[in-house]
């Protein structure tokens, strides 16, 4: 045996066994646990993989799929409701049961797909020695060598050793002190599942992505008075105001509420229904009762009974794992995902599983970097994000250069009959027009997220964007003409288009004031 310190743990001793059960051992089987292990199999590592609940987690189950299933569904429903396109479409109807069934459907197949996978990549071949052995139960370290996995019944334990440990437990919808969430009434986005019907009314306590995405998903359905409780003065505070004003106003035409600058004073479960009472930052109080409440206030990671701090893992105040490079202060101990204080995405997890199987096996091509971090916000229209938005960049004082282009003047979202929204395109404010950030809301958005992305990985100027071929009719020909326009050499002028096109450069005049160039 071996003792080593680990750097950060006062000099803790742990011990290492001669010989490990297995190379890895990957806690969690939710989107980043199972990239990670998936990648170790490729450098033929023999792989636990630990998994409490459903194979899969809150990404397939909880979070990404399922919800992003139930926002399709909604448009799909939304659309075949509206009466501007040439047909009406008469007795329509919508069952909850059979929405959730068709949710149900997709995630069953995700799970399949996942389960076919380890079935098949369970036993090491001559041709590939990995292997990946799942084991069902609660992990918990005892040392930093070992962990005991606590199965569902009764006595069911199993110890298991590794020399290296990749901790993706994922996290749950964070609480809110003085509010019980029952799961029935008072809810989160857990348990949108245990639902039987759509309520006849509902208040989301929280305007962030995940709040305004089921406030369009209950609103596109019609069957549901939704409340938004948003403590800013707008929602989506991180994005620009334009991005905001677009997605709220579309909020409040499908009958949405939203309580603007509103503070919750209380939320209580009353009979059959939920009785919640706001303040108004004018100072008055009203007082509302609804079928159910979603509290939405954010996520915290699953790291509670893991005993990381016990063996020496450094967590910060919130209980995230401080990790550098997905390396914990114990550095055979990796954290991935929503473990990490890093943006809590299914993408992210998945590069940060895939990244830290690398550095196990010493095939890591240099650090991650996430200036080209991505995301979409399934909104209505949707919204593509990437880089540095407006807000961002004048509080880091960067100069920079914004074309805005309206959708209303590219093809394909006139086709579609779908105008509403733009490309907004952030590039340095000099001739190399290196591209800094872009936001797209509207039809068909997230299409431009990739091109964007690796011209920012790889600092090319937007400039080789001007002359691509794209396919006629896309929305990627707003992205296009977007840069044309910075160049000076857009089909529409701006001098022509003045509501539909902005152009400007972005300076600072003293230490606190953004001036704008035309």
């Amino acid at each position: 045996m071996l003792l080593v310190a680990h750097p950060g743990t006062q000099r803790r001793s742990t011990t290492i066994p001669a010989v490990a059960d297995f190379d890895v051992c990957v806690i969690g089987a939710g989107p980043a646990g199972f990239a990670a292990a998936m990648r170790l199999w490729d450098f033929g590592k023999k792989v636990c993989l630990v998994e409490r609940s459903l194979l899969g987690g809150a990404g397939v189950h909880n979070g990404a799929l399922s919800s992003k299933t139930l926002w399709e569904l909604s448009c799909d429903y939304c659309g075949a409701r509206r009466r501007d396109r040439g047909y009406v479409a008469n007795d329509l109807h919508v069952s909850f049961d059979a929405v959730t069934e068709v949710v149900a459907q997709a995630t069953s197949a995700k799970v399949g797909h996942m389960q076919r996978q380890l079935e098949a990549l369970s036993h090491p071949r001559p041709d590939a020695p990995g292997s990946i052995t799942l084991v069902h139960g609660a992990a918990q370290f005892t040392d930093a060598h070992s962990i005991m996995v606590e199965g569902t019944a009764a006595g069911d334990t199993r110890n298991i050793t590794a020399d290296h440990f990749i901790v993706a437990t994922g996290s749950h919808p964070r609480p809110l002190p003085g509010v019980e969430v029952d799961g029935t009434r008072i809810i989160t986005s857990d348990h949108i599942g245990r639902l039987e019907r759509f309520p006849r009314s509902l208040v989301i306590l929280g305007a962030g992505v995940v709040g305004c995405e089921f406030a369009t998903i209950f609103a596109n359905f019609g069957q549901t008075k939704v409340y938004l409780i948003d403590r800013a003065e707008r929602i989506l505070p991180f994005e620009d105001p334009d991005i905001s004003r677009v997605c709220s106003t579309n909020l409040e035409a499908k009958g949405v509420t939203i309580h603007h600058r509103a503070k919750l004073i209380s939320m209580q479960a009353v009979g059959d229904e939920v009785e919640y009472t706001i303040e108004h930052h004018t100072g008055g109080r009203e007082t509302i009762r609804v079928d159910n409440a979603m509290i939405s206030i954010g996520r915290v990671p699953n790291t509670s009974g893991l005993g990381l701090e016990e063996i020496g893992v450094t967590l910060a105040p919130r209980g995230h794992i401080v990790a550098d490079d997905t390396r914990s202060s114990i550095p055979h101990i990796h954290g991935v995902g929503d473990v990490t204080d890093d943006m809590a995405l299914v993408s992210v997890g998945e590069i940060e599983g895939r990244h830290a199987a690398e550095l196990i096996a010493d095939k890591a091509r240099g650090a991650l970097s996430y200036e080209n971090l991505s995301t979409i916000m399934f909104l209505d229209p949707e919204v593509a994000a990437i880089g540095l938005n407006e807000q961002q960049a004048q509080k880091q004082r960067l100069p920079y250069r914004v074309a805005v282009y309206g959708y209303s003047l590219v093809n394909r979202p006139i086709a579609m009959r779908a105008t509403e929204g733009f490309v907004k395109l952030l590039t340095t404010d000099d001739d190399e027009l290196r591209i800094l950030g872009m936001r797209a809301l509207g039809v068909h958005s997230s299409t431009m997220l990739e091109a964007i992305s690796l011209m920012i990985q790889h600092s090319r100027s937007a400039r080789d964007l001007a002359e691509l071929l794209h396919p006629h009719p896309a929305v990627t020909e707003g992205l296009q003409d977007c840069v044309r326009m910075l160049m000076g050499s857009s089909i529409y002028k701006p001098s022509v288009f003045k509501s539909e096109l902005r152009l400007s450069s972005i300076g600072y005049d003293d230490e606190s004031e953004a001036s704008e160039a035309k």
